[in-house]
């Protein structure tokens, strides 16, 4: 039976929690789902502009499951803005 994922600390929500194309209907998008704790990992590493120590500690979990956490936010980004998809923060 695998480990229960443990409570991670997420301070800063969006404003705003859905972003699309431009000029691209909604309904014929793919939308991309980006968890408040993928949001939080972006919002700390690249706006705050913390190290990864401090965004972990921040978060209360470790530097490697920061690293796991903030890899999957980056390439679901990436994705959305290369591939014209939606994005959707849940």
């Amino acid at each position: 039976m695998p480990r229960p994922c443990k409570q991670r600390r997420v301070r800063g929500y969006p404003i705003s929690s859905y972003f699309k194309p431009n000029g691209i209907p909604k309904r014929d998008l793919e939308e991309i789902i980006l968890t408040n704790e993928e949001f939080e990992a972006i919002r700390l590493k690249d706006y705050e502009d913390l190290e990864q120590i401090e965004c972990a500690k921040q978060m209360e979990i470790s530097q490697t499951t920061f690293h796991r956490i903030i890899t999957i936010a980056r390439k679901k980004v990436s994705d959305a803005i290369i591939n014209g998809k939606a994005i959707k923060i849940n």
